[in-house]
């Protein structure tokens, strides 16, 4: 009889139990887009990471699409062509106002923000041999600023303006615009990324370069013209012959969603990436900052309500205004 009871509790157990873990997938969808940036960026590595993360955990169909960047990420999840948009805040508030390159006046009051990525800094790389070693080098020369519509597209020109260099603007994305600096088309390459930049790098393996970023009175300048961005110190030794650490800025790069994605979908997405940091840093290394504690990078953005719910249930409180 004591055998008897007591694998009945277990059996009761385990049906008590089932529907606590079990995932609430009402509503979800059979695939799922995330928008990235040009390859040879941070972006389409770490979105094409994610996207296979999320279908081998979550039994999504997830997939990475080659994108102009933040700009058209904002508004391909506003218009629902994308599920999921990988964005820096800067391009997102100005999503969020109106005031994007790419749809201005129009509000993208859909967007919901996941969970935050890492850091994006800014730098340039140019052949040693151009002689080019400083942003004010780049006056009257063709640099390349990135895919337009990319964080680097936007803010690089406004660089240029804070600093009185008047270069001659290209767009290209990250590979293409390394190739045209070895191949003498472009004298420099301008970019914005998580660090290390996989084209930087390999440019610096195959070439003498000069990789730079800002002066300290570049930085502050900057830094006094443009409060969303932020003090930032690339690491030295991340590129091959570069011991020494560097000064620039950066922007927060975050994951969003739109409001009408399923809130339990949101959870198991927000829930995947934040508890499994040493899977998301074999994806890329900038993954380091993709961590609960950096909640709070955001400002603006409404959080979605599985987002909300996940990170709650760990002690994290959202601000009201920030819940959406």
């Amino acid at each position: 009889m004591r055998k008897i009871t007591l694998a009945a509790l277990g059996a009761a157990a385990l049906f008590l139990t089932a529907p606590a873990v079990a995932q609430d997938k009402t509503g979800w969808p059979q695939s799922l887009t995330i928008g990235t940036a040009s390859q040879g960026g941070t972006y389409f590595i770490y979105g094409n990471g994610l996207a296979n993360f999320i279908s081998e955990k979550l039994g999504v169909n997830a997939s990475a699409e080659v994108t102009g960047g933040p700009v058209q990420n904002a508004t391909l999840v506003q218009t629902g062509d994308h599920q999921i948009g990988l964005v820096t805040m800067g391009p997102a508030y100005e999503a969020w106002t109106g005031k994007s390159e790419l749809a201005p006046g129009v509000e993208h009051k859909d967007l919901r923000a996941l969970f935050p990525m890492y850091q994006t800094p800014f730098q340039v790389v140019a052949l040693k041999s151009s002689g080019i070693k400083d942003v004010k080098d780049l006056a009257g020369k063709r640099v390349a600023v990135g895919p337009a519509g990319g964080t680097a597209a936007t803010y690089w020109p406004r660089f240029f303006e804070v600093l009185e260099v008047k270069p001659v603007i290209s767009y290209a994305g990250a590979n293409d615009a390394t190739s045209q600096v070895k191949d003498g088309l472009i004298d420099a390459f301008a970019f914005a990324a998580g660090v290390p930049i996989s084209a930087f790098a390999q440019i610096a393996a195959e070439n003498p370069v000069n990789i730079f970023a800002f002066t300290k009175e570049q930085q502050k300048a900057i830094l006094d013209k443009m409060p969303e961005l932020a003090e930032f110190q690339i690491p030295g030794g991340l590129y091959q012959g570069f011991p020494d650490p560097q000064d620039t800025v950066s922007l927060w790069n975050f994951a969003v969603a739109h409001k009408d994605m399923p809130e339990s979908l949101a959870y198991e997405i927000v829930k995947l990436v934040m508890e499994n940091n040493d899977r998301m840093k074999q994806i890329h290394s900038t993954a380091s900052e993709t961590v609960p504690g950096h909640v709070d990078r955001n400002s603006f953005l409404p959080y979605h309500p599985g987002a909300v719910r996940y990170f709650e249930e760990k002690g994290i409180t959202i601000p009201d205004n920030l819940k959406g």
